[in-house]
């Protein structure tokens, strides 16, 4: 705007008047009059920057509702499939409502398995045999006691039906490594039903290694030196009491087991029975879950070798031994799969610039028992975060992109809610979904950890130097993060532990999984309940607030920053690093990743291109008199498209060999363990089963993933591919 100057004026002689310093005209006065109301009308109706709602969603932080939330979501044990759960989605469907969020929910027909009858019994000649009551005692003076009969009977999911008996022998954790040990101590498992503890790798891969190694049964125990309780327990500490039993699925794959690849809607083509048993993803031989006391009670019938140091327990004044024998178990299982009608709950925030552009929030609600760790913890959070976003709707806060608040059911039979949904809506989420952020269990304890697709790291981290740490408020959650053990480790989503699976895994949308704490004594047993939480996960609440504003933080950077805050150069220095141990792990085999090293490199070129860009698009908008211009809207829609699809590019379509379901090429989870994972899980698959000798060398040397991210290259409208995650998968294939 141009200043007005005062004109030259001629001295005033007339005694007593004084000299105008101005002399404006009426119009120009009322010129001058409008162009100040008009500014004023656009100060006053202009939205403030989305900032400015940021900053007033980390200040509106609260724990007043979040026990509330969490007490009336763990009343009653409330597994897939029952009431109870059905109650539980009716509360999460209410309080969104009462946010002014709107509602959906859409519905499966899943196969889901429950326990018809089972037993277990110990014989140690010449005495009688005994038998397992296989029950969880409640606590004296628990607020429980009246519903904890309406828990279901501690068993496995999808476990194998039928009897099994034989000498027992002790196998540690039942990993590979643990019976390629006993291998070498002569011990020879095959016809006996294994004791195993909980514990390192995945109770499903337990079953499946004890049977290949030649076991006929499998019963799983939680150790007190594992799970705590070996001299105090809950509720007094926060130990498992020796009744306790993780219950729990064995089922490895992810989705109804009898529609693989397609959503279990009501009159959808099913697999048969035959073909779920010989898909390998339920182990082939009965399993049953007991406690500790039952564990020792075993293990003090087991003779033979000493157990390796490192393989002792907790359990008091015995010497644990691997047998087999003299003791015997004789173990049956008797189960039913029924059609059940399952109910995934969202929350909609409509985007405004970019409606068909989802930020996604994840976690399950369906639990083992009563569930207030795992998995209520996240969905108290969950509706903290909703609270939270709606009153800053009503403020006037508006997001550029869709935010969907998601509510999902029977995760803990093997993510079934969250992958039929995924699978019903594949092709759309390909083309839309910006990220998912899951939240399981969002509090077990103190100390904060996360794991992310690697362009979110930058983003993870500056998220986290805005939120207060709940249990040192002189510092940031960040600040206390760095002065953990765990940093700077971001851990990688190639487990199959949590909803994310389906998101990155299967269709390759970047997602984040966080949770403060680093397990629960009392995991997925009659006494994860609002008591243990209120004394020992978090008793003022101030950890599920910190969760709920990283959580929010995180979707509102996602939903509203004009240019997606994804940095690709983070994914080139992770493949560099994965690249490295799997030089180690192939090291003197004739194999040769020279042309894995050059697609790495020509990543980092494209990341750092996209980044240059990106700072060029973000340095075309300026301030002026009306507000900040808008760039380039094609531009921006462009580069954003880039950058969300770039994930795709590690998604093939034909997906791991023997495992086509896991489409993602760089994470997914190992074949003996899915909980663990590594990076190039293909090549992890073919290097466990397969000498790295001979014909390899020529398959390597055609390895080429030379446009990994020709996502961060290509028009944003095409189907991003990679040819390097096509090689990748050629190794995995050419073994056999």
């Amino acid at each position: 705007m141009t200043s007005l100057r005062p004109s030259r004026f001629k001295e005033n002689r007339l005694a007593g008047e004084k000299p105008p310093i101005f002399k404006l005209s009426t119009t120009t006065t009322a010129i001058i009059a409008l162009f100040i109301s008009i500014l004023f009308t656009i100060s006053l109706f202009s939205p403030p920057p989305k900032s400015t709602y940021h900053s007033l969603y980390i200040s509106s932080a609260s724990n007043a509702t979040i026990p509330y939330h969490l007490l009336c979501l763990t009343r009653h044990p409330h597994v897939a499939g029952s009431p109870a759960n059905a109650a539980a989605a009716a509360y999460v469907i209410s309080t969104l409502s009462s946010f002014g969020i709107s509602t959906r929910t859409v519905s499966y027909e899943v196969s889901l398995p429950y326990p018809v009858s089972r037993s277990l019994s110990l014989t140690l000649p010449p005495h009688p045999p005994a038998t397992f009551s296989l029950r969880q005692e409640p606590y004296a003076g628990g607020p429980h006691a009246d519903v904890a009969g309406q828990a279901i009977p501690t068993f496995h999911a999808y476990a194998r039906s039928g009897s099994a008996a034989g000498h027992v022998a002790y196998v540690n954790y039942g990993r590979v490594e643990d019976f390629e040990r006993l291998a070498e101590m002569g011990v020879d498992v095959s016809g006996a039903v294994v004791l195993a503890r909980y514990g390192m790798v995945f109770r499903g891969d337990i079953v499946r290694n004890a049977h290949d190694a030649g076991a006929v049964g499998v019963v799983l125990y939680t150790d007190s030196k594992d799970y705590g309780g070996d001299r105090r327990w809950f509720p007094d500490e926060e130990g498992m009491p020796p009744s306790g039993v993780q219950v729990g699925t064995v089922y490895s794959g992810s989705g109804d087991p009898t529609t693989p690849g397609w959503p279990s809607t009501r009159s959808c083509e099913r697999t048969s029975d035959e073909e779920v048993g010989s898909s390998g993803w339920a182990p082939p031989i009965p399993s049953l879950p007991v406690s500790s006391a039952d564990g020792e009670a075993i293990l003090r019938t087991i003779g033979g070798h000493v157990a390796p140091y490192d393989w002792q327990g907790g359990a008091r004044d015995l010497v644990y031994r691997v047998g087999p024998g003299p003791g015997v178990l004789n173990l049956t299982y008797n189960g039913t799969q029924s059609i059940t009608t399952i109910q995934n709950v969202f929350g909609v925030i409509q985007g405004v610039e970019e409606p068909d552009r989802y930020v996604i929030l994840g976690n399950h609600r369906d639990a083992w028992t009563f569930g207030a760790v795992d998995p209520n913890s996240g969905t108290a959070a969950l509706l903290e975060v909703a609270r939270r976003l709606g009153r800053l709707h009503k403020r006037g806060w508006r997001p550029r992109r869709t935010i969907l608040l998601c509510n999902w059911d029977a995760e803990e039979f093997g993510l079934i809610g969250s992958t039929e949904w995924v699978e019903e809506n594949k092709e759309l989420l390909s083309s839309r979904a910006v990220a998912y952020l899951n939240v399981d269990s969002a509090v077990y304890g103190p100390g904060f950890h996360a794991s992310s697709t690697p362009q979110i790291d930058k983003l993870l981290k500056h998220v986290t130097q805005q939120v207060q740490d709940p249990d040192n408020s002189s510092q940031t959650v960040y600040e206390s993060w760095t002065r953990s053990e765990d940093f700077p480790m971001i851990g990688r989503l190639g487990g199959g532990g949590s909803d994310f699976a389906a998101f990155i895994q299967h269709v390759g949308v970047p997602a984040v999984d966080m949770f403060f704490g680093g397990g629960c004594p009392v995991y997925h047993s009659l006494y994860d309940d609002f008591i243990w939480m209120q004394k020992f996960g978090d008793p003022i609440f101030r950890r599920h607030v910190a969760a709920a504003s990283i959580w929010g933080l995180l979707a509102l950077k996602l939903a509203d920053e004009e240019v997606l805050p994804f940095d690709y150069l983070s994914y080139a220095f992770e493949l560099q690093s994965g690249t490295r141990e799997l030089e180690e792990e192939i090291l003197g085999k004739s194999v040769s990743l020279t042309p894995l090293h050059k697609s790495i490199k020509e990543l980092k070129k494209a990341a750092t291109k996209i980044n240059a860009q990106r700072k060029a698009l973000e340095s075309c908008g300026g301030a002026s008199m009306w507000g900040k211009e808008s760039k380039d809207p094609l531009k921006v829609r462009e580069l954003n498209d880039r950058l969300m699809m770039a994930e795709r590019a590690f998604a093939d379509r034909d997906g791991l060999f023997e495992r086509p379901w896991y489409k993602h090429l760089i994470y997914g989870p190992l074949k003996h363990n899915s909980y663990g994972s590594k990076s190039f899980p293909g090549i992890d698959d073919a290097s466990c089963e397969t000498c790295l000798t001979g014909s390899w060398w020529q398959i390597h040397m055609s390895l080429y993933i030379g446009h990994t991210m020709d996502g961060l290259k290509c028009s944003c409208h095409g189907v991003v591919t990679s040819l390097a995650a096509r090689k990748l998968l050629l190794i995995g294939r050419s073994r056999r």
